[in-house]
């Protein structure tokens, strides 16, 4: 069983940045994949970015403007955001999911989630 709680998002102006920061109980982390992923209302929830040791992966929309890392120790996955755009806006979600899963952009393999933080991004 997994446990995940997110912190940092907020409010920020386009271009700004934010670092976004989830929290996991549980005594093997280092067994999930994990991953971020962000909905807005009326929309699907859709991947942001994954690390499953030594890769991670990025939705094409947040390439070179996002960057995920994981401290196992500390048992944290963070979500480094800059050059943030309005359509950035949305609740971001920290998800944990089997290390052998297929698809690490697809949520259906992931098993445990937040509760997701608010970004806010104004233009």
């Amino acid at each position: 069983q997994v446990q995940l709680v997110e912190s940092g998002g907020g409010l920020v102006q386009a271009g700004g940045s934010l670092r976004l920061s989830c929290a996991a109980s549980g005594r093997t982390f280092s067994h999930y994949a994990m991953g971020w992923f962000r909905q807005v209302p009326g929309k699907e929830r859709e991947f942001v970015a994954a690390i499953r040791w030594p890769s991670t992966n990025y939705a094409d929309s947040v390439k070179g403007r996002f960057t995920v890392s994981r401290d196992n120790a500390k048992k944290t996955v963070d979500l480094q955001m800059s050059g943030l755009k309005p359509e950035d806006t949305a609740v971001y979600f920290c998800a944990a999911g089997p290390i052998t899963m297929m698809t690490i952009s697809d949520r259906d393999d992931y098993q445990y989630w937040g509760q997701g933080t608010q970004v806010t991004v104004s233009s």
